[in-house]
């Protein structure tokens, strides 16, 4: 028999293990062929909606749904923490103590947030990122009545890239409904030189920074919060005072990866950026190109673990997930992957929130830089929807 381990039911995990079931369904039916899926919780969280929790729109608990109810019949479930990953031996080592070997390998481990990484950051920032500080946030907003709002990055990468312009836009939006904007100060502190890391994208949302009258900071990373005269220090020495900080936690990459010598200290799993294998961490020798770094041939990692220069954000799981799934697949019939499917692309596409009932779109890939529409209730209302029926579609590969 020949066994499949994913490990996390995040989308990546989700979809892939799905796809690929569906792809090995007479091999499964005739015992030769097992899909398992280790998630620590046994739960699957909807994230992008954690954002609208904050804003008001959105329910923690329609954001959650049991991981087993997603899965393919065909998928078995363990629910379990991932304690050490042993490439080179194929073989996985889970909480309980128990040993799972593998023939082939998912990593979709997803990354983490660490507020406690960023000194004060726990006692006064905000942030969206989990359904409890999503209401946290919530909460301060309503109670807000006016003053200094600074919307910022603790590090990069993170989760989402659109979500801090989305939320500087959409509280904006709701100062200005609630009569509060004249009484408001926001400031948005980007840590690289535009407002946001793709060109394009930065081109069209840095006039709605100055439509909406909000001050854009640039190269002003967070470095330290000062709680008792409430200022953000940026790395450049630059102070700005603040009533309500809303800022990014510093990211890593899972525990486990770094432990098992698959990543470095960030915790992101090198990862070739066409046949999402997992490549070594070995200092590779002068002059070496990067299509000559060794690989693990029957290991992958997809969505946020992945180091590749995209979107940590469902839906570049949601592109990867295919091509993983082809792959695997094929190993297991002991053919070549085929199709449009072998390789990945770098496709990427997500809405993006602008205020007052308006979103645009942003699709690309490695080739093709993202050229977003002009801003409109479509792509709003396109956004909404999607999150509706993400349940019944996505992580089933519906879509």
């Amino acid at each position: 028999m020949k066994r499949v381990v994913v490990l996390g039911g995040g989308v990546g995990g989700t979809l892939a293990a799905n796809l690929i079931a569906r792809k090995l369904k007479r091999e499964i039916a005739a015992g030769q062929a097992k899909v398992t899926v280790v998630d620590a919780t046994g739960s699957h969280a909807y994230q992008p909606g954690y954002m609208y929790i904050a804003m008001g729109n959105e329910k923690a608990e329609k954001l959650v749904r049991p991981e087993k109810s997603l899965l393919d019949g065909n998928v078995e479930l363990v629910i379990d923490t991932v304690t050490r990953i042993d490439a080179p031996g194929n073989s996985v080592t889970l909480g309980s103590g128990a040993t799972m070997a593998f023939d082939q390998l998912v990593i979709a481990l997803g990354s983490r947030i660490l507020p406690g990484d960023l000194p004060n950051f726990e006692g006064e920032a905000h942030h969206f990122y989990t359904p409890e500080a999503a209401k946290r946030l919530r909460k301060a907003l309503d109670a807000f009545q006016g003053g200094k709002i600074v919307v910022a990055i603790a590090g990069i990468p993170y989760k989402c890239p659109p979500a801090p312009l989305e939320v500087a836009f959409l509280v904006e939006s709701e100062l200005r409904e609630r009569g509060l904007r004249d009484k408001t100060e926001i400031t948005f502190l980007s840590p690289i030189n535009r407002a946001f890391t793709i060109e394009s994208v930065s081109d069209m949302a840095t006039p709605i920074f100055e439509e909406k009258g909000i001050r854009l900071e640039l190269l002003a990373g967070v470095s330290e919060i000062d709680p008792e005269r409430k200022v953000v220090i940026t790395d450049a020495f630059e102070e700005h005072p603040y009533d309500l900080l809303i800022c990014v936690p510093p990211h890593k990459g899972a525990q486990v990866v770094i432990d098992s010598g698959l990543a470095p200290k960030s915790g992101w799993v090198p990862t070739d950026r066409a046949t999402l294998q997992v490549k070594t961490i070995a200092k590779p020798a002068p002059g070496t190109a990067d299509e000559d770094i060794p690989r693990y041939p029957n290991v992958y990692a997809l969505g946020d673990t992945t180091d590749l220069p995209l979107s940590k954000a469902g839906s570049t799981a949601h592109f990867e997930a295919p091509v993983v799934a082809e792959r695997v697949a094929a190993a297991i019939k002991g053919r070549a992957p085929e199709g449009k499917e072998a390789n990945y692309t770098g496709k990427v596409m997500c809405f993006f929130e602008v205020g007052d009932g308006k979103g645009t779109l942003l699709q690309f890939d490695y080739n093709h830089p993202p050229k977003p529409p002009k801003p409109s209730a479509l792509w709003h209302i396109g956004k909404i929807m999607f999150n509706k029926t993400y349940w019944r579609t996505v992580p089933r590969g519906r879509v």
